[in-house]
């Protein structure tokens, strides 16, 4: 869902860019590392909408949590983010190390926000299971 709403934006004429969400964090920490990081999440701006694709496989290092929460910040009533997550927000404490740092991430990317929250089986697990020959009884 959060690719097609990025299509749409883009036929509409915004700059779009889709990212797995560790793809991101090692982008940004690799550029942190390299004294960069205010010069690559410039570079980001360059995008109307940044679409961080599973927020909740990134690892709950302090490295990889403290740039994913710069990006948030960064952006923050300037320019967009959509977000997907197969965590809801009680359990983001699992992705940033630090009670403080999930309340301030989450405040800031609920607050102009629209929430979708899809409580559905997974389409690739039911994919899977319609390719598998039915049982002959």
């Amino acid at each position: 869902m959060a690719s097609r709403v990025g299509l749409a934006l883009v036929e509409r004429g915004f700059q779009v860019r889709h990212f797995g969400a560790t793809a991101l964090v090692q982008l940004l920490q690799k550029a942190k590392q390299l004294y960069a990081l205010e010069k690559q999440l410039l570079k980001l701006d360059r995008y109307n909408v940044l679409v961080l694709d599973d927020i909740g496989y990134v690892k709950r290092t302090e490295a990889e949590t403290s740039v994913l929460f710069e990006l948030i910040a960064h952006r923050y009533e300037r320019l967009g983010m959509i977000i997907t997550s197969n965590h809801p927000f009680s359990d983001w404490d699992q992705i940033f190390p630090d009670t403080t740092m999930t309340v301030a991430a989450i405040d800031r990317l609920v607050h102009h926000a629209t929430i979708v929250e899809i409580e559905a089986e997974s389409y690739r697990k039911k994919a899977a299971q319609a390719k598998l020959p039915s049982a002959s009884i």
